[in-house]
């Protein structure tokens, strides 16, 4: 984020929109599960990678996009032997509302981002109230209804929400904040390249 002038998230010209939106599915793809792409060691950010496209990118078809990406991993994975039937359930579905819940943050921050260090405590307090609703759909929805808990309970819910929370938000911050230090480079190397040609001018 630079100091002057003020931006709208979503990036202006067809091209970048495609490389945003080809970044965010490779990220995806090397993030997500276990499988013959997998980056090993990194957290999944497919949290991110949902708020990122609500904020980047203008087409509302990538929402459903990046959802059919995200099972079709889980699908791959699982049929590879990498990982267990553990997480895949009848909540799987609860992800779909929690990617949504993502995808709409994002869509939200867009519109009430400035290019200014001012901007960080909005980003800092939308993503907080974004990973707790979104934890509340994905593991509530997991530990509700996935039928592996026998006796599941709001105190129970309320103790892994203490659990699982800051990590879930941790890992969203950290590729949220890597994500828009990357713009803010890229919008500060393009205006200064648009002032040197102007002085040349």
């Amino acid at each position: 984020m630079t100091a002057s002038p003020t931006h709208s998230l979503p990036l202006s010209s067809p091209r970048a929109q495609i490389l945003v939106g080809v970044a965010l599915a490779t990220l995806m793809i090397a993030t997500r599960g276990q499988h013959f792409a997998t980056i090993d060691r990194l957290p999944s950010a497919s949290w991110a990678i949902f708020f990122l496209a609500g904020a980047l990118l203008r087409p509302m078809w990538m929402l459903p996009l990046l959802f059919v990406l995200a099972s079709l991993l889980d699908i791959v994975s699982l049929a590879s032997g990498t990982i267990g039937d553990w997480c895949l359930s009848p909540a799987y579905w609860a992800l779909a509302p929690a990617y949504a819940t993502l995808w709409l943050a994002g869509h939200f921050y867009a519109r009430i981002h400035r290019d200014r260090w001012t901007t960080l405590p909005r980003l800092a307090l939308v993503l907080a109230v974004a990973a707790l609703a979104t934890y509340v759909f994905s593991g509530g929805g997991f530990y509700f209804f996935s039928g592996r808990y026998s006796d599941p309970t709001l105190a129970g819910f309320a103790a892994r929400i203490g659990q699982y929370y800051p990590r879930s938000l941790g890992t969203l911050a950290g590729y949220v904040g890597t994500a828009f230090a990357l713009l803010a480079i890229v919008r500060g190397a393009g205006a200064l390249r648009t002032a040197q040609q102007g002085a040349r001018a």
